[in-house]
């Protein structure tokens, strides 16, 4: 998990969650764009350690949506039609937000089944447990459960 410390809570930083037989996501961080990140950190690390996965390639990604919620699924969503069609593993991402678009990058590399060893396959973000709010001033939770 990353983390960084501000006014002794923890914020920038990813976990996942148990549901059933999928997964939950989940960022944190300082604003909604950085909640993305994390978001998109936690559901990349459900398929490979973020360690070994090195950030080569970037891949621009724009997106649309009139909630914070709907355009935080749809970043996902995208990601993983990305890694799906270009065969690459991401780790590091950049987010940015302007009422509803998303403007984003994604870095990482083709994957390696014997570097990255890949222990899902993600098959996309579902509305399930889809959410985007501030838990408090400061600190931003984006969550939803992926099908694996």
């Amino acid at each position: 998990m990353d983390s960084q410390t501000e006014l002794g809570q923890v914020v920038g930083r990813w976990e996942h969650f148990p549901h059933g037989a999928d997964l939950g996501v989940r960022g944190f961080g300082a604003t909604p764009a950085e909640a993305f990140v994390q978001a998109a950190r936690a559901l990349c690390a459900a398929i490979a350690d973020l360690a070994t996965v090195r950030c080569d390639e970037a891949i621009d990604i724009e997106r649309e949506a009139p909630s914070l919620d709907l355009l935080l699924m749809d970043w996902l969503n995208a990601l993983v039609y990305e890694m799906a069609a270009r065969r690459m593993i991401f780790a590091a991402f950049e987010v940015s937000l302007t009422g509803g678009k998303l403007t984003g990058r994604a870095f990482g590399e083709k994957v390696s089944r014997e570097r990255h060893a890949p222990a899902v396959e993600v098959k996309g973000a579902t509305f399930t447990e889809l959410t985007v709010r501030e838990e408090r001033p400061g600190l931003w939770r984006a969550q939803c459960v992926v099908d694996v």
